[in-house]
């Protein structure tokens, strides 16, 4: 296996569900070991790593557990939730021997730095991963999107978009075991094929800036560092 990474600088996409494992809320502490691990392998090999995580795991502003409440407020109590992941994934990878910063959209200076891209890109360089956090730091937009704006604004070479299958499918793989999956999608082709990749305004965003997605599983032990080298994993949604 070649040890050569296909790409320099990725932004790692997770959602705030990954963190949770089987468990039905919170963090799993094994499951967040995991992930870190996975991480680590692709740092190891000179990767530099960018991190927008989700906040769905600790509570989200479209979720059930929000109805009734001001649209903004419920969401920017999401950009909270994505917060306290993006401290616990510091840490496991403090813990893990890798350096880490949070750089937060919402200003919260005693536990995260504020978002300057500058800084980011210079810890980025510098072997660091960047985790950031708050999403955009405006309501309405999904962590989705802000990993699309982030990816761009970092100059990333591609978006890894981490779920829990193993790439993009042409039906439900779980409900439909002739289920296939594409190896690889054009933007176009998932857009009229009504193919669920990531939400709309994300996905317009890297369509237009010729940002490429590969959407691939977190839990699928290596995937990630197999991406990274290039191989046959998951789905790319190309220009």
């Amino acid at each position: 296996m070649s040890q050569s990474p296909a790409y320099k600088r990725i932004l790692l996409k997770l959602s705030g569900e990954a963190l949770m494992g089987d468990d039905s809320y919170g963090i799993n502490r094994n499951t967040i070991q995991q992930i870190v691990g996975q991480i680590k392998e692709v740092v190891d090999l000179g990767v530099q790593v960018g991190i927008v995580i989700g906040g769905g795991n600790i509570f989200r502003g479209v979720a059930p557990a929000a109805a009734g409440m001001d649209r903004a407020t419920a969401d920017y109590m999401g950009m909270m939730a994505t917060v306290m992941n993006a401290l616990a994934l510091k840490d496991a990878m403090t813990k893990a021997g890798l350096i880490a910063r949070v750089q937060s959209a919402l200003t919260m200076q005693q536990i995260a730095e504020p978002y300057v891209r500058g800084k980011a890109m210079q810890y980025l360089e510098e072997g660091k991963v960047v985790i950031f956090a708050a999403g955009t730091g405006n309501p309405f937009f999904t962590t989705d999107t802000a990993a699309a704006l982030r990816g761009m604004e970092m100059n990333v070479d591609i978006m890894l978009k981490a779920t829990k299958v193993d790439g993009v499918y042409t039906d439900d793989p779980k409900k439909n075991p002739d289920a296939v999956r594409y190896q690889t999608l054009t933007f176009d082709e998932a857009i009229s094929r009504n193919l669920k990749v990531m939400d709309a305004t994300a996905f317009a965003l890297c369509r237009d800036q010729q940002l490429n997605i590969k959407v691939f599983s977190i839990f699928k032990q290596g995937a990630l560092t197999r991406v990274v080298l290039g191989e046959d994993e998951g789905t790319l949604v190309h220009c």
